[in-house]
């Protein structure tokens, strides 16, 4: 008899939620996260006697996943996000994403402001001039939660699951383990765990791992696009018009002179500009709190691209990027727009003199153009352009850039429409199985998950499921 009947690999969105739709149901399940529980999590990173080391492991690995201390940023819209849509309709996506935000609401979201549930003729105007610089603004509903209060959120799912089922932090995943095309479970260093369903839900953290564990028996994989490129900060009046109507757009633009695609991403009004660390490789993001301003808006601004046959090592691309970014300035870079534009480095004296102060000031004045291929900076340059059309002041000399911010996304495995791979009872989820990319969708492919494992065992035991 299995030692478990679900394990789920992975303690961000997708494996939380997966958990949720699975505690009440009597099914003896198993969290496995290899980084630190919430509670430590949240501690070490407000401690600055925390080695430095740990603070950056600590922003992608443990409950909660590398979102625990993002933005908190619900993107209420099928629009982007993942690729949901395509294993169900964009309405039953709409539905599943409402669903998930009433779950963040109960756990602790609910007083937190929807942006863009209002404002229609100005959005209308906004959409209008940018379709005059030849960019396309997506506007969505935000729930924003603040990067304190999803904290306090995910400490409330913790406590909820507690009991319920079990979950082991600090352990890390070493090997899945199946027979004849079956699960069998997992093992953790010498240790098996055996297991009826097996969630993976890894992360991006873990992607890498997962596709070699993927390799290894033989599943079908396809690349998806990386995506490089800088974060963005300027002072917030620059964007103010466009973050108090919407919070956070999505503005895509296709460059002339590549014809690639180019957009924003997460849009912090008020926000810091933070270092991730991606597996030894720091690279920079942005986040904002509920309590908390400082008198700068961040966003990242990134380049799409799709490799075709025969290089099938995208992410392996994205990350030598960031290791000679890492190579030149210890850590990610900062430089001011007018600077590249010139063809010279930042220097502390430089960025000391410019009219926008950085928030995250332990990055090093450098030269991005010795980092990113020229093929980016020219698509970043027109992106520039085009966006001071919309927020005049975006393609200021002082705007800084820091370097690189590279979103990796997993291969993506071949799954059913409820997420399952060829192997029964193998489930994919989240941002490592290469299909959702943030917060409310990875939440919802939990939910799938879920409820499916939940379908089968009532079926099972002849009752009926009425999800």
């Amino acid at each position: 008899m299995a030692d478990y009947d679900v394990v789920i690999i992975g303690a961000g969105p997708a494996g939380i939620f997966t958990a949720l739709e699975l505690a009440d149901t009597g099914q003896k399940v198993l969290i496995l996260e290899k980084g630190h529980d919430i509670a430590m999590r949240a501690s070490q990173n407000a401690d600055r006697a925390t080695p430095l080391e740990e603070r950056r492991r600590n922003i992608v690995c443990g409950w909660g996943g590398a979102g625990a201390f993002s933005d908190g940023k619900l993107t209420l819209t099928t629009e982007y996000g993942g690729n949901l849509d395509d294993f169900m309709s964009k309405a039953a996506l709409q539905k599943e994403i409402d669903y998930v935000d009433a779950v963040y609401s109960q756990y602790g979201g609910a007083d937190r402001k929807v942006y863009g549930d209002e404002h229609a003729e100005a959005i209308a105007q906004l959409k209008r001039r940018a379709a005059a610089a030849d960019l396309a603004l997506i506007p969505a509903r935000i729930r924003h939660l603040g990067t304190d209060v999803n904290v306090e959120i995910l400490k409330n799912m913790r406590e909820a699951l507690a009991g319920k089922v079990d979950i082991r932090c600090d352990t890390e995943v070493t090997e899945l383990v199946f027979e004849g095309g079956r699960v069998q479970g997992v093992k953790v260093g010498d240790e098996y765990i055996g297991a009826k369903y097996l969630v993976a839900a890894p992360g991006r953290e873990g992607s890498e791992w997962f596709v070699t564990q993927a390799k290894h028996y033989g599943l079908e994989l396809s690349s998806n696009a990386v995506d490089i490129g800088v974060r963005v900060e300027t002072p917030a009046e620059i964007f103010q018009h466009i973050t108090d109507i919407v919070y956070e757009s999505k503005l895509l633009y296709f460059s002339r002179s590549f014809d690639d695609q180019v957009r924003t991403f997460c849009m912090n009004p008020n926000g810091f500009v933070v270092t991730e660390n991606n597996g030894g490789l720091l690279t920079v993001n942005g986040h904002s709190y509920a309590h908390k301003k400082s008198p700068n808006t961040n966003f990242a601004l990134l380049v799409s691209k799709r490799f075709t046959q025969p290089f099938k090592e995208p992410i392996a691309y994205g990350k030598s990027i960031a290791r000679l970014a890492n190579l030149l300035g210890d850590g990610p870079i900062v430089q001011r727009l007018g600077d590249l534009r010139d063809g010279r480095r930042s220097t502390p004296e430089r960025i000391r003199r410019g009219l926008v102060h950085p928030t995250m000031p332990s990055a090093t004045p450098g030269d991005l153009s010795l980092v990113l291929p020229y093929r980016h900076l020219v698509d970043i340059m027109e992106m520039f352009e085009a966006l001071d059309a919309v927020a005049p002041g975006a393609n200021s000399r002082h705007t800084l850039l820091y370097g690189v911010e590279a979103k990796f996304y997993s291969s993506r495995l071949q799954l059913s429409d409820q997420l399952e791979t060829t192997i029964p009872n193998f489930f994919a989820a989240g941002d490592g199985a290469g299909i959702t990319r943030g917060l409310i969708q990875a939440s919802v492919a939990g939910v799938i998950v879920g409820r499916e494992i939940r379908r089968r065992e009532t079926e099972a035991k002849g009752g009926h499921s009425h999800d």
